[in-house]
């Protein structure tokens, strides 16, 4: 099995991108148990995408405080006996923090991120999964999630390049680059089989998967 190696696998990538559902596909073939984010817990989610500049603090503190909770959960998980697949990097936490928060508001976000010290398992394989702008967009489109709907392409954008400034610096586990304009990962078959044989080819810290049209 393809997957056998690796006991925890994350998948990441900006919105729209098609990480969750990746992950939660990787982890019913490999049988194991997924751990998603739950934006709809977000209490002030909904209201960010409305008005980032008023929410943007409280969304990303219930976020940083659900995913300490969850690694302190993971971390007490025997990785060795189980294996889990999850959507979701925790240091992709801060990433959301600059781009969201003002220079005031990231310093206090900054000051309680270091004050809990959030502590969670390295992964033994992350895969980054990018698009173009107008990719993810048309993919946030059609999924349709109703807060969803006021997403900018400038912010999607600005959210890409992030993401890739983020992971062009990321050396902290094996890192495999996956082009996914033209895969589809869960309706297609033969995509997911493509993956499963690039992940079984892995040999470096840091790979690329790309497919042309």
């Amino acid at each position: 099995m393809p997957l056998e190696k690796y006991r925890y696998i994350v998948v990441e990538g900006p919105i729209g991108v098609g990480k969750t559902s990746l992950a939660q596909r990787l982890a019913d073939y490999a049988e194991v148990q997924p751990l998603l984010e739950k934006p709809q817990e977000n209490p002030f989610l909904a209201n960010f995408y409305q008005d980032p500049v008023r929410y943007a603090l409280p969304t990303q503190l219930f976020f940083l405080f659900q995913r300490i909770n969850e690694a302190r959960d993971l971390a007490q998980m025997d990785l060795f006996r189980s294996r889990t697949v999850s959507d979701y990097l925790f240091e992709k936490d801060e990433l959301f923090a600059r781009l969201t928060l003002s220079d005031d508001e990231y310093k206090l976000y900054q000051s309680i991120y270091q004050g809990l010290s959030p502590q969670a398992p390295t992964p033994d394989l992350v895969i980054y999964l990018q698009a173009p702008t107008y990719t993810l967009s048309e993919r946030v489109r059609r999924r349709g999630n109703r807060y969803e709907r006021t997403l900018q392409d400038d912010y999607l954008t600005r959210l890409a390049n992030s993401y890739g400034e983020f992971f062009h610096q990321y050396d902290e586990a094996p890192l495999l680059v996956v082009n996914s304009e033209h895969l589809n990962f869960v309706d297609n078959d033969d995509d997911f089989n493509l993956l499963l044989d690039r992940i079984s080819r892995m040999r470096g810290r840091r790979e690329y998967f790309n497919v042309g049209a």
